[in-house]
């Protein structure tokens, strides 16, 4: 596949986001998405801050007219106090609208990721996931996009406020009077500079309290799926300790990371002290010196500014925190987008139109990696309606050769041909839509019965969902459930494993598909659901083109063609009469199983 091939899903970025601005930059974007809105909310914040700052200004001038020797009008002080109460309303409804405003955005672009990262899991190469824990994929779904939704609107807020404040308080400031002006803006160089430290070294210490969270997700999806496996070996104590581990790693960056943050408010706090005492001195010298007593109330108000002016100041320390955790946060998210997808194929519309079943493998070469190749110059052709087998020792690539024909990889060389038409010249979803399968690991959804059974041929009838079930030797099972066929299965559903492979069985009947991929799994059920499950599968695979993984290999006697690899190779082929005859591999990997007590 070349680069021009994999740029195709508008999922994609072309800049991965690997720093703080970058990933800034992404997230400004998505803003964009949702313009209208934002405008609004911006405007509404700045008209907000602006009225608050506005409001001691009128205030200053109320406590001029008190302080004044002259005397003054209750008219005049009444003005003066609707205009500040006006103004402190109007700034209430304002912030409150904002607020609203941009909950709706923080929400919505929340809702937009997660829809994107759902197309993306659906868009990406099975080879990402070998690669990449359920776990951090799940943290980035939720844990991940839950962090960008929830301090978005409190930062964007924040941040529009604070600026707001920062630029409009000084210019208030500079029209009452300039040297206490001078004295309130020291402070600034002072946060800048912290803010610009804490912010260039505290980053990484927020990557990675979001990476070890993910691990722990990671962890802990894994322990509960196999908690079964770690109480029967006595695995307790182990993972316990693992779980320790990552949790001390989460621990430790995220102690790092809140400790650089919180150093911000004290020391704002301290300046703004610092600066409380300054004013007040310089504003007494300032009114003794010019006799003017009237000059109280400027002091009064440049403390009330001051106040003002320090809480963004104070809430740089939060805002800093709280925007390196969502960028944080936003950069595994984008990163997770910015993966390469697979060939987009919607111009493929090649199709089949009566499938006979012949399937070639024509010189495939296949590795998982490109230094550990697979599958080594494989060629077999399987006839419309054989019964071809698979067998070999662990390792041996019996599951990529299936992993193949599904398309789940992509060969590194060769043909795999349906009918004479190649796999790779017709769209994926069709050729997955040519094969039916039943997996040693039978997966059914959380719904009833029926709904799991027409889970891949929506369109199929009751009387076909029954004729299936029939076939399957699972009618009789589901009829004696209360509710039948509307059954729901959940994870509480005490159904045995052998109902269920048998159900998985019936959801490959309903398909209808004209070629087969099996999995064996008979090896954990009773002799008797074996023998029905056998039976099934006689039946599933009966004139249409299948492939069994052959596990038990007293099952797939009366296969057409049995394959038999080892290290990516075809070491056998033949029938199993023939091959036992041969007295090679195996009649060796059948004697085993003889000798160990299997039937056969």
């Amino acid at each position: 596949m070349t680069k021009k091939d994999k740029k195709t899903s508008p999922y994609q970025f072309k800049d991965k986001a690997k720093d703080f601005k970058g990933t800034l930059k992404m997230l400004v974007k998505r803003l964009g998405q949702f313009k209208v809105q934002t405008i609004i909310a911006v405007i509404f914040a700045i008209l907000a801050a602006v009225l608050n700052i506005l409001g001691p200004r009128v205030l200053n001038n109320l406590m001029t007219l008190l302080f004044d020797v002259n005397g003054y009008q209750i008219s005049e002080v009444t003005k003066f106090g609707l205009i500040v109460l006006s103004m402190y309303l109007v700034a209430g409804v304002l912030g409150y609208f904002q607020g609203f405003l941009m909950s709706k955005v923080s929400v919505g672009i929340a809702k937009q990721l997660r829809t994107e990262i759902s197309k993306k899991i659906n868009k990406l190469p099975l080879r990402y996931f070998d690669s990449h824990s359920y776990g951090d994929v799940l943290s980035r779904v939720t844990n991940d996009v839950d962090t960008v939704g929830n301090t978005l609107e409190r930062t964007m807020s924040m941040l529009i406020t604070s600026s707001v404040t920062i630029i409009g308080i000084p210019i208030v400031m500079f029209t009452i009077s300039w040297q206490l002006t001078l004295i309130s803006l020291l402070q600034i160089p002072l946060a800048l500079i912290i803010v610009f430290l804490v912010v260039k070294f505290n980053q990484k210490y927020f990557i990675r309290q979001q990476k070890y969270l993910g691990d722990i997700n990671g962890f802990v999806e894994e322990s509960f799926s196999a908690h079964s496996v770690i109480k029967a070996f006595n695995g307790e104590e182990k993972a316990q300790q693992t779980f320790e581990k990552i949790n001390n790693n989460l621990k430790t960056s995220s102690r790092k990371a809140q400790f650089f943050s919180g150093l911000m408010h004290p020391i704002a706090n301290f300046a703004s002290n610092i600066i409380y005492v300054l004013i007040c001195l310089v504003g007494a010298h300032i009114a003794i010196s010019s006799n003017n007593m009237a000059f109280l109330a400027t002091i009064i108000t440049f403390l009330t500014y001051t106040k003002l002016f320090n809480q963004p100041i104070s809430q740089i320390g939060s805002i800093s925190g709280t925007l390196q955790s969502t960028m944080a946060a936003a950069e595994r998210v984008f990163e997770f987008l910015s993966e390469n997808e697979q060939e987009n194929e919607g111009e493929k519309t090649l199709t089949i139109k009566d499938v006979k079943g012949k399937v070639e493998f024509k010189h495939v070469n296949f590795g998982y990696t490109k230094d550990k190749q697979i599958i080594y110059d494989f060629n077999f052709t399987a006839n419309p309606g054989e019964k071809i087998a698979i067998v070999g020792q662990t390792g041996a690539g019996k599951t990529t050769i299936v992993n193949l024909l599904m398309r789940f990889y992509e060969i590194d060389s060769g043909e795999i041909l349906i009918d004479g038409v190649n796999t790779r010249d017709m769209n994926r979803s069709y050729v997955r839509s040519l094969f039916g399968m039943v997996l040693q690991d039978t997966w059914l959804f959380e719904g009833t019965i029926k709904e799991n059974l027409r889970f891949s041929r929506p369109e199929a009838t009751d009387e076909e969902i029954i004729t299936a079930c029939k076939m399957a030797n699972v009618d009789h099972f589901i009829r004696t459930e209360p509710k039948g066929y509307d059954m729901v299965l959940a994870e509480e559903t005490n159904i045995s494993a052998g109902q269920k492979q048998l159900l998985t069985i019936a959801r490959a009947m309903v398909q209808n598909a004209p070629l087969l991929i099996l999995d064996e799994a008979t090896s954990s059920v009773d002799t008797r659901t074996e023998i029905l499950i056998q039976t099934a599968m006689d039946r599933l695979t009966k004139g249409r083109t299948s492939f069994v993984i052959a596990h038990r290999l007293s099952t797939i006697k009366n296969a057409d063609k049995i394959i038999v690899m080892k290290d990516g190779n075809i070491v056998e082929i033949g029938t199993h009469e023939q091959l036992i005859e041969k007295g090679g591999v195996y009649k060796e990997l059948y004697t085993s199983q003889f000798e160990n007590g299997e039937e056969i």
